[in-house]
């Protein structure tokens, strides 16, 4: 009769005794991935503007429209990417 009362209260006990969690971990890994996507986007951005300026300095400006879009996802990466990786965590930026 009273084994069921006490193994709840051995449970509660071993509830109470947990700690609060750490989460400076994540934000540290947070603020690496939001490092990674301002040098990735970077890199995006620039290796787009030079692929479309060789391709319009040879005179094939249909060819550049790729490289045009690649330099324009790469700012947004850029502009955005770190903002929203930011508000994942709380990080200001």
């Amino acid at each position: 009769m009273m084994g069921p009362t006490l193994v709840a209260l051995t449970f509660a006990g071993v509830a109470q005794a947990q700690g609060t969690m750490d989460f400076s971990g994540a934000q540290t890994l947070m603020g690496t991935f939001k490092t990674f996507a301002v040098y990735a986007s970077a890199v995006i951005c620039f290796g787009g503007l030079i692929f479309a300026g060789i391709r319009m300095m040879s005179g094939r400006f249909q060819d550049a429209i790729p490289g045009l879009f690649g330099a324009l996802f790469g700012a947004g990466v850029l502009g955005w990417g770190a903002g929203w990786i930011g508000s994942l965590t709380g990080q200001s930026m």
